[in-house]
C-alpha cells in the first residue's frame, strides 16, 4: 500500500541562524565586524543632533588584570548607554584609568628600586609610564571583550599631560577660592610607603594590641582639695588612670582629657592610692585592678578638675587635666590621655587648649634620637620598652592583649598611626565647603536613595581633606614656599597656572626641572619648590574638570556616575568635594551604586578565600553574553551573589531566549517584509493580541531600563519568551504557519506578527545580549542597516482598542480557559484516557458572558486550545464536569474516536472526504491542492 509524502507540502520552519551559540568562537567575529564599522563614532555621527546622555566612567586603577566586579561595572554602563541610545539620546562613553598613586610606585620599586636610590626620580616615573600604559592595554582589551561600546581609541588617562596639567589647575581654583592651607595636624600615615594617607585610603581589621591602665598622679594636692572642698580629710598619692592601646603614643602626651559632664568617683584604696574614675565604669575597673575592698570619698563633674597638673607617667614633666566631648565611659576609665600629635580628636583639644602639638615619630616610623628612653625605636617596638618602664616607676595598674579592629593600609595590609605632620588640607569649614557640598548632594538623584544619607552624614563628619602625599609618582603639588615660613608664594595661583602649561606639554616630569628663577626672578633665592604629590583621589576627583568640562563629546554635569558603594567615601566622594570647592555644584546629576561581589554563602569574593570567579574565564567557556545576562539579572543595588551554579542558571536563561528567536527567525523563512507584511486591522485576532502585548511590553521595558531596573528587563523578555510566545502563542500558530497555504492570509499574518516581534525583541534584547542581538539582526529579512544599535525603540508595533471585543482582557479571560483545559487534559492523560491533547474532544460549560466570549472564536477556539474538537455550552446539569478555578466554567474531556489526519494530525470526522487524499482532513486538502506537486513514495 502506498503513502503520498505530504511533508514537503508543509511550511517547516528553517533558518541559518545556529542553535548552539557558540560564544566563545563568534563574539570576537562580531567584534571584529564593530571594529571594522567603527560602530562607536557612526553613532557620535547619527546622534550629532541629538540631546546628551553623559555617564561619566570612575577611572580603574591601571594595575592587574580586571576582577568579576570590574567586568560587572563596565557592563551596567555599557547596558545604560546602548538603552539611551536606543531610546534616542547621544549617549557618548568615554572610558578612563587612575594612573598615579602608591600600587603603581610599590610594583616599579620591587622591578627597578626606589628612586633616588638605584634609579633616579625621572626614570623612576618613565618605569612608571610605561607600567601604567601596559596594565590599560591589558584591561582595554578585557573591557572590550566584554562588548563595551567605548571610545577605546581616546579614553581619558590621568597620567595624560592634559589631564595632569588640568588636575594642577583644578587645585589652582579650588586655592583662589580660599580651601587651600598648610597645617600641621596628625594624619593616618603609613609606615611601609612612608607617607600620608586619606581616610578613603584606610581600611579597617583586628589588630592584637597591648591595652594598658596608667596612673597620672596628681602634683598638686592643695589645689585639688580646694575644688573638691567637700573633702575633709588631707589625701595623698591622688592618681587618674587613663587606659590605652597605644602605649607608643604616651612619650607626645601633653594632656589627660575628661569629659565635664561624666560623674567621677574619687576612691581610696590600698594597693593603689586615691584614684579618680568615672562613676559608671568603677566596678569593673576596681575587678580589673584586682582591688578588693575600696572606699568612695566623694562623687564629682570632670568639670571641676579642669587645669589641675598632672605627672607624666615617666618623663620630669607636668600636664593638665583639659575637658573634652569625646571622653565616653563605653570603656577604658573616664580619662583619656592626649597625644596632639597623634590623634584627630587630641589635636582638637590641643587646639582648645593650646597644647604643644610635639611629634616625636620620623617618616620612618622610628623615635626621634633625641627623645629621651625610646630615641631610634620603631614604634611598635616602642611598647614593650613603656610598658616595662611605666611598671618600674609604679604607674602601671594593668596590662593585657586586646583584638580590636583598628586602620590599616588598603594596599599594604599593614596597622597605620597618627602622626602629626605639615601637610596640604583642602578646609571644610572656613569658606563654607561642607556647607555647599551638603547642599549640592541633597539636589542629586540618589539610587537606591539611601544614597544621600550616606553621603551626607560622611560629609557632616568627615575632618579637613589631607590632599598632599610623600610619594614620587603623582601630580605635584606645585608651589613655591618660603623657606623661612614656609608659607607659599603670595602669587601663587597665578604660578599655578604657568606650571600647568609646562606639564601640558612635558607631563608632571618637568616641575623638577623647572628653572625657579625664570618663574620667580627676584624672589627665586628665597623660595623653594615643593616636594609633595596630590592624593591620587584627587587626581580621579578631578576629572569632573579634566574630563567632561574639556572633552567636546561630553558635558559638565554628568548624568549619572555608576560606580560600587565602596566608593561614597572615594571618587563620588572626592567628585563632590572638588566641584563644590571649584564651583558650588555637585559634577552629577544622577550617582546609581552597586554592590559587591559575594559567593552563595555571602563572603566577598578575595584570593585567599579561593571563591574568585575570573571573567576571562568565564568569557572564554561560556562567553561574555552569558556574563551580561547574570549581570542584568541580579538586582545589583545590593550585593551580588555569583557562582558556577548561578552562571549555569543563567546559561539556560540565555538558551532559551536564543531558541525563541531562533524559532521566530525560522518562522520568516520566505518572508519578504516589502511584500508580504499584513496590514494590522486584517490580521488575524490571535496575531493582533500578541502584537498588542509586545507594544504594552516594550513600554515598560522602555521604562525599566530608564530607571534602571535591568533585572525587570531581564526577566521581562525572558517571560515574554518563555510564557506569552512559548508557552501559548507560538505552541498555537505552529498549525497554521505549518499547513496553511504557504502565500495564505493564515500564514502571512502570522509571519508579520513574528516580524514585528522580533523587531521589537531583537532591541529590547541588544543593551543587555549584544552579541547575539547583533547576530539575530544579521539574519532578520528585509533591508538592514550594519548594526542593530544604529536603530531606536521600535515604532510599528500596534494597539488593540479597549472597546474591542477581541481586546487585551479578551484573551486573558481565553488564556485562563487554556490554562484551565490543559489542566484536564494533564488528568487525562496521565490516566491513559488520551494521548496527545488532539486525540481529545473538550466541552466547555460556561455561565453566559463566558459563552458569549469563547464563541467569538468560533472554530477557531479548537486551534487556541490546541485540541481536535471543542463544545461550548451552557451550564447544563452534568455531574461528570470537573470544576477549574475560571468562575463559571466547568469542563468535560473525552477520547475523540475520529480519525487522525496524516498531515496536521488532528483528529476529524471529515477525514477521507477527497478520494485523492483519502488519508487528509478537509481543511488539509484545501491547502495540498494549492500547493503543488504532491511526490509519492512507497
Amino acid at each position: 500500500m502506498s503513502q503520498r509524502d505530504y511533508k514537503s507540502t508543509l511550511n517547516l520552519p528553517q533558518t541559518a541562524f545556529p542553535m548552539k551559540a557558540n560564544l566563545p568562537e563568534r563574539e570576537p567575529l562580531i567584534l571584529a565586524k564593530w571594529a571594522e564599522l567603527d560602530l562607536y563614532q557612526a553613532l557620535r555621527q547619527q546622534g550629532k543632533k541629538r540631546k546628551k546622555f553623559v555617564l561619566h566612567d570612575g577611572p580603574p586603577y591601571a594595575n592587574g588584570e580586571i576582577h568579576l566586579g570590574h567586568a560587572v561595572n563596565k557592563i551596567l554602563k555599557d547596558i545604560v548607554t546602548k538603552s539611551r541610545t536606543l531610546s534616542g539620546w547621544d549617549a557618548p562613553f568615554v572610558p578612563g584609568w587612575d594612573c598615579h598613586g602608591l600600587p603603581i610606585e610599590v610594583k616599579v620599586e620591587k622591578e627597578v628600586g626606589k628612586p633616588g636610590e638605584k634609579i633616579s626620580r625621572a626614570e623612576f616615573r618613565a618605569a612608571c609610564r610605561q607600567y601604567a600604559a601596559s596594565q590599560i592595554d591589558l584591561q582595554r582589551d578585557a573591557f572590550r571583550r566584554l562588548g563595551v561600546l567605548g571610545d577605546w581609541e581616546k579614553p581619558y588617562i590621568s597620567m595624560d599631560f592634559h589631564y595632569e596639567a588640568s588636575v594642577i589647575r583644578a587645585l589652582a581654583r579650588i586655592m583662589s577660592q580660599g580651601h587651600l592651607y598648610q597645617g600641621y595636624k596628625p594624619v593616618y600615615w603609613c609606615l611601609e610607603c612612608s607617607s600620608a594617607l586619606a581616610e578613603a585610603e584606610a581600611e579597617y581589621a583586628d589588630k592584637k594590641s597591648p591595652a594598658i591602665d596608667v596612673a597620672y598622679r596628681v602634683l598638686d594636692e592643695k589645689e585639688f582639695h580646694a575644688r573638691l572642698p567637700s573633702l575633709g580629710e588631707k589625701l595623698t598619692d591622688i592618681s587618674i588612670p587613663i587606659w590605652t592601646t597605644t602605649p607608643w603614643t604616651l612619650p607626645a602626651s601633653q594632656a589627660v582629657a575628661l569629659h565635664p559632664d561624666i560623674q567621677y568617683a574619687l576612691v581610696a584604696t590600698e594597693s593603689a592610692g586615691h584614684l579618680v574614675i568615672a562613676e559608671a565604669l568603677l566596678d569593673a575597673i576596681l575587678k580589673r585592678y584586682d582591688i578588693a575592698g575600696h572606699k568612695l570619698l566623694c562623687v564629682f563633674p570632670g568639670a571641676a578638675l579642669e587645669h589641675i597638673r598632672l605627672q607624666h607617667p615617666f618623663y620630669e614633666r607636668s600636664v593638665p587635666v583639659v575637658l573634652g566631648q569625646h571622653v565616653t565611659v563605653d570603656a577604658g576609665t573616664g580619662a583619656v590621655h592626649t597625644a596632639p600629635a597623634h590623634g584627630v580628636d587630641d589635636y582638637s583639644t590641643g587646639r582648645q587648649y593650646n597644647l604643644p602639638t610635639e611629634n616625636p615619630v620620623a617618616d620612618n616610623g622610628c623615635f626621634l634620637a633625641s627623645m629621651p628612653l625610646v630615641g631610634g625605636l620603631f614604634v611598635r617596638k616602642a611598647d614593650d620598652v613603656i610598658i616595662a618602664e611605666l611598671k618600674n616607676r609604679g604607674v602601671l595598674l594593668h596590662a593585657t592583649t586586646l583584638t580590636h579592629s583598628y586602620p590599616h593600609c588598603w594596599r599594604h595590609k599593614t596597622p597605620l598611626i597618627f602622626r602629626a605632620t605639615p601637610q596640604w588640607f583642602i578646609n571644610m569649614e572656613q569658606q563654607g565647603l561642607r556647607r555647599s557640598a551638603l547642599a549640592s548632594a541633597a539636589n542629586v538623584n540618589w539610587i537606591p536613595d539611601w544614597g544621600f544619607n550616606r553621603m551626607r552624614l560622611m560629609i557632616e563628619n568627615r575632618p579637613d581633606w589631607c590632599i598632599s602625599r610623600q610619594r614620587a609618582w603623582g601630580v605635584p603639588i606645585p608651589l613655591f614656599l618660603h623657606r623661612e615660613t614656609a608659607l607659599p608664594h603670595p602669587e601663587s595661583v597665578a604660578l599655578l597656572e604657568k606650571v600647568a602649561q609646562h606639564v601640558e606639554t612635558g607631563g608632571i616630569e618637568v616641575w623638577d626641572t623647572l628653572d625657579t628663577a625664570q618663574l620667580l626672578g627676584e624672589d627665586a633665592p628665597h623660595y623653594r619648590k615643593s616636594t609633595d604629590v596630590l592624593d591620587v583621589w584627587f587626581d580621579s576627583g578631578a576629572s569632573h574638570a579634566a574630563v567632561l568640562a574639556v572633552n567636546p563629546t561630553l558635558a559638565f554635569p554628568a548624568d549619572l556616575y555608576l560606580e560600587g558603594s565602596d566608593q561614597y567615601r572615594g571618587w563620588f566622594q572626592t567628585s563632590l568635594l572638588t566641584s563644590a570647592a571649584m564651583q558650588d555644584v555637585a559634577p552629577y546629576r544622577t550617582v546609581l551604586t552597586h554592590g559587591f561581589m559575594v559567593d552563595t554563602d555571602g563572603r566577598k569574593m578575595s584570593k585567599s578565600l579561593g571563591n574568585v570567579i575570573a571573567p576571562e574565564k568565564m568569557v572564554k567557556t561560556l562567553g561574555a553574553d552569558v556574563l551580561r545576562l547574570w549581570t542584568s539579572s541580579t538586582d545589583y543595588r545590593s550585593e551580588m551573589a555569583v557562582s558556577v551554579e548561578i552562571l549555569s542558571r543563567a546559561s539556560e536563561t540565555y538558551r532559551r531566549i536564543r531558541n525563541t528567536a531562533r524559532f521566530l527567525l525560522a518562522n520568516l523563512d520566505g518572508f519578504d517584509p516589502a511584500l508580504h507584511l499584513v496590514a494590522f486591522e486584517d490580521q488575524l485576532a490571535l496575531d493582533r493580541w500578541v502584537i498588542d502585548y509586545a507594544s504594552r511590553l516594550q513600554t515598560d521595558i522602555i521604562e525599566a531600563y530608564t530607571s534602571y531596573q535591568f533585572h525587570q528587563v531581564q526577566q521581562k523578555i525572558h517571560h515574554f519568551c518563555a510564557i506569552e510566545l512559548g508557552g501559548f502563542y507560538l505552541d498555537i500558530i505552529k498549525d497554521r504557519q505549518y499547513t496553511t497555504q504557504s502565500d495564505s492570509l493564515a500564514r502571512r499574518s502570522a509571519q508579520t506578527a513574528i516580524f514585528h516581534i522580533l523587531e521589537a525583541m531583537v532591541r529590547w534584547m541588544a543593551p543587555i545580549l549584544s552579541f547575539t542581538a547583533e547576530e539575530i539582526w544579521q539574519h532578520m529579512p528585509g533591508d538592514r542597516t550594519d548594526s542593530v544599535f544604529m536603530h531606536t525603540w521600535y515604532e510599528n508595533l500596534g494597539s488593540l482598542s479597549e472597546r474591542s471585543a477581541l481586546n487585551a482582557a479578551f484573551w486573558d479571560t481565553v488564556r485562563l480557559v487554556r490554562d484551565a483545559v490543559n489542566n484536564e487534559l494533564e488528568v487525562e492523560r496521565k490516566a491513559g484516557h488520551i494521548g496527545s491533547p488532539l486525540e481529545a474532544s473538550v466541552s466547555l460549560y460556561c455561565e453566559p458572558a463566558l459563552k458569549q466570549q469563547l464563541d467569538l472564536l468560533g472554530d477557531e477556539l479548537r486551534f487556541v486550545l490546541i485540541t481536535s474538537r471543542v463544545n461550548v455550552l451552557g451550564q447544563e446539569r452534568v455531574t461528570d464536569a470537573a470544576e477549574t478555578q475560571v468562575p463559571g466554567l466547568r469542563i468535560k474531556v473525552a477520547p475523540l474516536n475520529d480519525p487522525k489526519c496524516v498531515r496536521c494530525w488532528h483528529r476529524r470526522d471529515d477525514v477521507g472526504v477527497s478520494s485523492l487524499h483519502p488519508e487528509l482532513c478537509e481543511r488539509c486538502v484545501e491547502n495540498v491542492e494549492g500547493a503543488g506537486e504532491i511526490r509519492q513514495y512507497a
